[in-house]
């Protein structure tokens, strides 16, 4: 461990962002996770609410550069074309 006052300070600092992006990271998982289960059943209402609030939480993650702002778009876009396939 580092013995300087600025390294400690910034050594708490990387312990709380460590816990802020493993949250965020767990909330666009389960984000995710709702819109495939929504696909899964073929439940078209389900699965649009669901990927309007999985967009939310994604592009929340990429504006905080816990995800990048290309895999948040790539992500999105095929989470909306599975949604865009099922039958209306």
């Amino acid at each position: 461990m580092a013995n300087h006052k600025s390294a400690l300070k910034r050594h708490r600092q990387s312990l709380v962002a460590r816990a802020r992006n493993r949250a965020i990271k767990t909330q666009v998982k389960n984000a995710i996770k709702a819109v495939r289960a929504a696909i899964e059943t073929k439940d078209a209402v389900q699965a649009k609410s669901a990927l309007a609030a999985a967009t939310s939480v994604i592009d929340r993650a990429s504006t905080k550069s816990v995800l990048h702002w290309k895999t948040a778009a790539r992500q999105v876009s095929r989470l909306s074309s599975a949604v865009n396939a099922l039958p209306a």
